[in-house]
C-alpha cells in the first residue's frame, strides 16, 4: 500500500525544501505518490470524485507538512491523510438518490445470494472481491453512515487489521473493533433488503 518511486533526492530532503521556502519542490511529492493517493481514494470514493479527493489530499498535506515527524514512513502519514479525506467526503455528502433495484443485473442477484450464505471471514472477503460484487455494495453501503462504511471497507473489504484501520483513521482500535463487527452485520441486512426487494418486483 506505501510503495512508491523514489528516483532523486529522499522524502524527508524534498520535505525540507518546502519548508525552507521552495514550495515548488512539493511537486516532486506530488508525482512520487500521486499513484499511491488515488489508489486509496478510487476504492473509498465514487470514481467522478476521485480526483478531487486526491487533490484535497495534497492540499492538505501540504498545509500540514510541519506536522509531519518522520516517525512513520511519509507513505503512510500520507494514506492516513487520503482514508480521512474519503472519510471526510462521506460526512459532507448528502446520501444520493438510489439506483432501481431493477438494474441489478441476474450476476449480482445471484452474488447477493452468495455472499449471504457466506458464514465465514475468508469466505465473506472472497465474495467481495467478485465483479458482481460492486453494483450490489454500492446499493448497501449507501445506508452505512460514514464511519461504518469507512470501518467496513478497511477491515471486511481491504483486510487491514483492526489496529491497522484505527491507525488509518485516528480512532481507537475499540472504536473500530466495535465497528468492525457492527458495521458488516448492517451490511448483511442492507444486503438482505435488496434481496428481499428484488424478490417483491413484478
Amino acid at each position: 500500500m506505501l510503495e512508491a518511486v523514489k528516483d532523486g533526492p529522499g522524502d524527508w530532503e524534498i520535505i525540507a525544501r518546502v519548508r525552507d521556502g521552495n514550495p515548488d519542490a512539493f511537486e516532486t511529492i506530488v508525482h512520487r505518490y500521486a499513484t499511491l493517493v488515488f489508489r486509496i481514494a478510487s476504492r473509498h470514493v465514487p470514481g467522478d470524485h476521485a480526483e478531487d479527493v486526491v487533490q484535497d489530499v495534497f492540499l492538505e498535506a501540504f498545509r500540514s507538512l510541519g506536522s509531519y515527524s518522520r516517525k512513520a514512513p511519509f507513505g503512510h502519514w500520507l494514506s492516513r491523510i487520503a482514508v480521512r479525506s474519503c472519510y471526510n467526503f462521506w460526512r459532507s455528502r448528502r446520501r444520493s438518490a438510489e439506483t432501481p433495484l431493477c438494474d441489478l443485473s441476474e450476476e449480482s442477484e445471484d452474488w447477493m445470494n452468495r455472499v449471504l450464505a457466506a458464514s465465514s471471514r475468508e469466505a465473506f472477503e472472497a465474495e467481495s472481491a467478485r465483479k458482481e460484487a460492486s453494483e450490489v455494495l454500492s446499493h448497501a453501503m449507501r445506508e452505512l453512515s460514514p464511519k461504518d462504511r469507512m470501518v467496513l471497507a478497511l477491515v471486511h473489504l481491504e483486510g487491514h487489521s483492526v489496529q491497522e484501520a484505527a491507525d488509518l483513521l485516528g480512532w481507537t482500535a475499540i472504536s473500530v473493533k466495535v465497528r468492525a463487527h457492527r458495521s458488516r452485520a448492517k451490511m448483511r441486512k442492507n444486503i438482505l433488503k435488496l434481496l428481499e426487494a428484488r424478490r417483491r418486483e413484478p
